[in-house]
């Protein structure tokens, strides 16, 4: 329906929004009860959103606008918050999650203090960006939280308990000891942490009632106070533990320097590549082989077909014929003729090198020479494989590919070519499609390739189990427990990443743009809405001493912790500088701590440790802000 109204008043303002305005498209709920005709009692329906008039001008009708469009809030602040959480000022920046909650906050106070609009978002929409967020989330941490336990040793471990357990006990015993209201300690956590998810948790636990509000306070009012010192802390903790990780070394006496070089000695075997399933698995790195192009001119190879050839030479397949500038299309019969020009892959010393003194001399022509190359993880399906080396099995018409790596439930293994293969691994490839396929074919598998495709139905059917598995609920003496479909949700996507580093045909593989998309913009979106609801309570969190205990508090829960988790390192563990320091920033979750370890110290064997803290204790953190809500 379109509404034509006639313009009752002047507008003297850069911003025109008002009453004025000359199509208003009316519908929803309650434009259909006031507006649409009805029909034997039954109300007729429209088709297109209310957008409900703007009356006022200047920025009161840019904030009424906000009021009246949420999704337009919601852009908004991810727009500006983005903007804001990228600038940097000496190496330190807010980053989109804390730009976005800061800038949403700011617009929701103005609307409430100076013009009595109150911001108000369904909180579904919230809930659902948040259970996107946990679930990539799950996929991304789920190959190290599992391989990275046994790789990475007790100590990394132990560090990583450390620094999770003295924040918790800072947040939650500070907050109470200063009589802070509920909700403070959750969110002194989150902040001091920097993991915003635990905001979710915090609010899953009220949602579900888990937690229930004592006498005189609203859940609107808990999850202000959650949001106020979150904001606080988050700040002061982001700027304090980048400065703190990058010269722990030199408060300790060590050179960061030369303790790298001595960790990179140590540390310079091992596993080098990410698990089936996990971001960056399926990359093309270096490769001894190479692509090359014969135009075949000696009589032992004129008429002779390509099963012939393949089984003389099974190491130097032919993968491409072309014939009078044309590619033909290639079967076990096809026959080589004078002048054909043919494409092989090998290794370039040990044998392609040799191939024009049998093949005859070498051809630049680009029909021969333009063979995509691919990675592809296999699982290895067939029985009749199982317990053959590499090197059996490269003399069996696999050539044309170089096997990159190999796992073994989820764990990768040395190669070599006595490297046997049995059921159940997974093979990483490289080489033409022709030859996967074919290699895929002998080992019973698939092959796995890089993909642009979504995964909707795992990520649809996952979620679903993790939320199902999360609104669980358990009495126990009168107090509902449940895991929460926030931890749910994280959890299944540990459970598919888990799966999938055992069998890449499990749903996968998850292109990792896709999966960081969901994760940031799931989280965001979240933090968006959240601001928006919670916003006008922060004046009133913040009143008298609050803001001075919540930056204290929040300030040692962030710092104290690594600075004890690292002493324990190196003097108890006894582990290089270097190597406690990316533990340390691993269990703090400190993504740019680790950055300026790695500046400082010249090196990225900081990084070695870091997984494996940074899985377990991203798990832990959320556990433990579920426990700080429910024990308010």
């Amino acid at each position: 329906m379109v509404e034509r109204k006639k313009c009752t008043k002047a507008v003297n303002t850069s911003f025109v929004f008002s009453a004025c305005l000359p199509l208003i498209f009316v519908t929803g709920p309650a434009a259909a009860q006031r507006d649409a005709p009805s029909e034997g009692g039954r109300v007729i329906g429209q088709v297109f959103d209310r957008v409900e008039p703007v009356v006022e001008t200047g920025l009161h009708g840019f904030f009424q606008l906000l009021g009246n469009q949420p999704i337009a809030f919601i852009l908004l602040v991810l727009t500006l918050g983005t903007l804001i959480g990228k600038l940097n000022v000496k190496g330190v920046s807010l980053g989109s999650t804390a730009g976005t909650l800061l800038v949403g906050v700011v617009l929701s106070m103005i609307a409430e203090a100076a013009y009595g609009i109150t911001y108000s978002i369904p909180g579904i929409l919230s809930s659902f960006m948040l259970l996107l967020f946990m679930y990539a989330l799950g996929l991304k941490v789920g190959p190290q939280f599992f391989s990275g336990l046994r790789k990475g040793g007790l100590a990394f471990i132990g560090i990583g308990i450390i620094v999770w357990a003295l924040n918790w006990i800072i947040c939650y015993v500070g907050a109470s000891w200063a009589g802070l209201a509920p909700g403070y300690a959750t969110g002194l956590i989150s902040g001091s942490y920097t993991i915003t998810a635990i905001l979710g948790v915090g609010q899953g636990a009220l949602a579900s009632g888990a937690y229930t509000p004592p006498s005189g306070m609203t859940i609107e009012e808990i999850g202000a106070n959650m949001a106020a010192a979150y904001a606080i802390s988050y700040v002061l903790s982001s700027i304090g533990i980048i400065l703190l990780i990058r010269y722990l070394p030199r408060i300790f006496g060590r050179d960061a320097k030369a303790d790298a070089i001595l960790a990179e000695a140590d540390y310079s075997g091992g596993a080098t590549h990410p698990v089936p399933g996990a971001p960056g698995a399926l990359t093309i790195g270096f490769s001894p082989y190479d692509l090359r192009a014969f135009v075949v001119t000696h009589d032992s190879l004129i008429g002779r077909n390509l099963s012939q050839l393949t089984s003389e030479f099974p190491q130097v397949p032919i993968l491409r014929v072309v014939r009078d500038g044309a590619v033909l299309a290639l079967s076990d019969e096809t026959v080589l003729a004078r002048d054909d020009i043919v494409t092989v892959r090998a290794n370039v010393h040990d044998l392609i090198l040799k191939e024009g003194e049998l093949i005859g001399p070498e051809s630049d022509n680009p029909l021969a020479r333009n063979v995509p190359l691919e990675v592809a993880d296999i699982h290895v399906g067939s029985h009749a494989v199982s317990g053959k080396t590499l090197k059996e099995l490269a003399s069996h018409g696999t050539g044309g590919i170089e096997v990159q790596a190999l796992f073994r439930a989820g764990n990768e293994i040395p190669l070599g070519p006595k490297s046997m293969v049995t059921f159940g691994d997974v093979l990483r490839l490289t080489g033409p499609d022709i030859a996967l396929k074919a290699a895929a074919k002998q080992l019973g598998g698939h092959a796995i390739l890089p993909t642009m495709k979504s995964e909707v139905l795992y990520l649809a059917l996952a979620m679903l189990v993790g939320y199902l598995v999360g609104i669980v609920t358990v009495n126990i003496s009168g107090i509902p427990f449940s895991l929460g479909t926030s931890a749910g949700c994280i959890l299944a996507g540990v459970g598919v990443s888990y799966f999938r580093s055992r069998n890449p045909e499990f749903g996968g593989p998850v292109h990792e743009g896709a999966r960081s998309f969901l994760q940031d913009f799931g989280l965001n979106a979240f933090v968006a809405v959240l601001s928006a609801n919670v916003g006008p309570k922060v004046i009133t969190a913040l009143g008298g001493d609050t803001i001075l205990w919540l930056a204290l508090i929040g300030t040692m829960g962030a710092l104290l912790p690594p600075l004890i988790a690292f002493w324990v390192g190196i003097k108890f563990f006894g582990l290089n500088s270097i190597i406690a320091d990316g533990a340390t920033t691993g269990g703090r979750n400190s993504t740019p701590g680790l950055n300026a370890i790695i500046e400082e110290s010249g090196s990225s064997v900081a990084a070695v440790p870091y997984p494996v803290s940074y899985a377990l204790t991203t798990v832990l953190a959320l556990i433990g802000g579920y426990l700080s809500m429910i024990l308010s």
